[in-house]
């Protein structure tokens, strides 16, 4: 019997890496990412409160408020800017939710919602808190909800895949990086494209997701061990 019990701790923690949400591999290294890109938020937020305008560097990367994409790539960007819709972001999410229950990962479709949410929200709140505008006053753009929004997805699928497959730090912080880059890349174009924010606009929401998804992955994970831990409490007394 106490064997059994013996075994039964040893592989409980094991269990609960593997279903873990937040890889430990990447633990120190999404970190000091995060609290940077919390930085890079709140000074880029600091220097476009209550501005209406592009700042120098929008102006270099592309011309005020232009509705500059054309032919075949204007579709491409109208088919990224709907998945940031709220009708189109609530199908990603629901296929993704869809997709980690198949995969029997239920704390994996936590994290699809929760950091989803979380992100969604966070960009909400600090565009009424910076009040930058587009196109005149009451379209506020900072930040891009949409750039964050593709990111976050991009990031959670990269930590699912990185704890998934068990890849190390490198590896692990090497798909991160790539997949979150593609994503803010790919959606901060669409937006600039179609004048619905400035390039400043598309960092500030890639930077949101980076320090949102990981502090709400690791939130989760805490949750449900705390959760599993008192659920398997009794259990283990009436042994």
């Amino acid at each position: 019997m106490d064997r059994r019990a013996g075994a039964h701790l040893e592989v409980g923690p094991a269990r609960s890496v593997a279903r873990a949400v937040l890889p430990p591999s990447l633990h120190a290294w999404l970190a000091p990412v995060a609290a940077l890109a919390t930085l890079v938020v709140v000074a880029l937020g600091f220097r476009y409160a209550g501005h209406g305008e592009p700042g120098r560097v929008d102006r270099w990367i592309a011309p005020p408020t232009a509705d500059s994409v054309r032919g075949p790539w204007r579709h491409v960007a109208l088919a990224l800017d709907f998945l940031g819709e709220p009708a189109g972001s609530a199908l990603v999410i629901g296929a993704g939710v869809v997709g980690c229950l198949l995969l029997r990962r239920p704390r994996a479709a936590l994290l699809v919602v929760a950091g989803a949410g979380t992100t969604v929200g966070t960009t909400t709140l600090l565009k009424h808190l910076v009040g930058r505008t587009i196109h005149g006053p009451g379209n506020l753009s900072y930040p891009s909800g949409h750039t964050a929004f593709l990111t976050a997805l991009a990031l959670m699928a990269a930590l699912l895949a990185t704890g998934r497959f068990g890849l190390g730090r490198a590896a692990g912080a090497s798909l991160v990086l790539a997949a979150t880059l593609v994503a803010g890349a790919v959606m901060g174009w669409a937006e600039v494209s179609l004048g619905a924010h400035y390039p400043s606009d598309a960092l500030g929401g890639w930077c949101t997701a980076l320090a949102v998804v990981p502090p709400t992955a690791w939130l989760v994970d805490l949750t449900a061990d705390r959760t599993a831990a008192r659920m398997t409490g009794p259990a283990r007394r009436h042994r």
